[in-house]
């Protein structure tokens, strides 16, 4: 039986949890570590750095996939990483439109070039009826 077959209740509780290996655990634990050990510079067994990725961050987001029934799910350590991933997406010509209480991080970081083009070309829009 695939995930595609359970319902989402099953699937909320078990998708993308294996059970550790170190451990035996059925749930994947909650990792806390911010650093992993390498062997060497880029030499690691699957985790380097928490804001990169971790053991629980990866089950949360074959979790999510499975429950939204793509292929894959992502999550990010920050609100800001989230921003940034999704401006990367875009391409000249695209058009951002943002609220006016956006995190004023990602507002001066990333989106301040996007925000005054959205502005300038909003200037030739009108209502919809």
């Amino acid at each position: 039986m695939s995930e595609q077959d359970y319902h989402i209740d099953t699937l909320a509780i078990h998708a993308g949890q294996e059970p550790d290996p170190a451990t035996g655990a059925i749930m994947t634990p909650i990792f806390q570590s911010s650093t992993f050990v390498q062997e060497a510079p880029n030499q690691h067994k699957g985790y380097e750095y928490s804001r990169s990725g971790n053991p629980t961050r990866a089950a949360l987001e074959a979790n999510v996939a499975a429950i939204e029934g793509g292929q894959y799910g992502l999550a990010f350590s920050s609100g800001l990483a989230a921003i940034d991933t999704i401006v990367r997406l875009l391409k000249p010509g695209d058009h951002v439109i943002v609220g006016n209480d956006v995190y004023v991080a990602a507002h001066s970081a990333c989106l301040i070039r996007f925000i005054s083009v959205m502005v300038s070309n909003l200037a030739g829009l009108t209502k919809a009826t």
